[in-house]
């Protein structure tokens, strides 16, 4: 392998873990989505360097693809909520009222 292989390489792989750790920490949840997606991205590449075109295809159509529009998706139906749940008692219990007896 070529030194610039190399270099290629190390960048790749310290973007990953960057990516990853910003991800993670990120609070908003719409930019933590896209962070997700652009690591998707990059292990795809990371798969192709390392010779597995399928594998890298698959991360790229389901890691990145699908699964990036569905969590899109569903930060987009979480905008404007103060709370994921409901603090409500009610919330959550079928209707029909007590069955303790």
């Amino acid at each position: 392998m070529t030194p610039s292989g190399w270099v290629f390489d190390i960048l790749l792989v310290a973007t990953l873990v960057w990516l990853a750790v910003r991800a993670l920490a990120e609070v908003k949840l719409f930019k933590a989505v896209v962070l997700f997606i652009a690591f998707g991205l990059l292990v795809a590449l990371a798969w192709v360097r390392l010779s597995a075109p399928d594998i890298a295809l698959a991360e790229a159509a389901i890691g990145a693809g699908i699964t990036g529009a569905l969590l899109l998706d569903a930060a987009g139906h979480m905008r404007g909520r103060a709370e994921p749940y409901s603090k409500s008692p009610k919330a959550g219990r079928a209707s029909g009222g007590d069955t303790d007896g």
